[in-house]
């Protein structure tokens, strides 16, 4: 009975780190649909899967290294704050490639598969990183 309990101690602080990693997803993603000029959600219903494969890859980069913030943080404000740093650095990803790719937008809601995929693998790649250096 006492390891049930002793176990059971750590649902607090899973449901408050899982229910703000969930906040920080979605403000991450509402940030990053105010970012595009495109509606994301829009060309996903229309079957575009050239912007399901860039948000989704999106959505992905950004957990990675909030996941590894959750594990890595001494305490929850050092969780939020190294959230905010990889959000921040997944959305500058973004306006970085926009800068190399000025039409990405446009050609993603035509469904151009070959930008879509650098864009998505980009993505991956940056929060994997970012997920790395997070582990201090």
């Amino acid at each position: 009975m006492t390891d049930l309990l002793y176990s059971l101690s750590g649902v607090v602080p899973f449901l408050i780190y899982f229910g703000t990693s969930i906040v920080m997803l979605l403000i991450f993603m509402w940030l990053y649909m105010r970012m595009t000029p495109v509606d994301e959600v829009a060309q996903i219903r229309e079957n575009n899967v050239a912007a399901s494969l860039v948000f989704s890859a999106a959505f992905v980069g950004f957990a990675l290294p909030l996941a590894s913030a959750a594990a890595n943080s001494v305490d929850y404000v050092d969780f939020m704050l190294w959230g905010a740093i990889a959000g921040v650095a997944q959305l500058l990803v973004y306006q970085i490639f926009r800068r190399f790719y000025p039409l990405v937008a446009e050609r993603i809601s035509r469904g151009e598969m070959a930008v879509s995929t650098k864009l998505a693998g980009l993505s991956i790649t940056v929060g994997l990183l970012n997920a790395a250096c997070m582990t201090y």
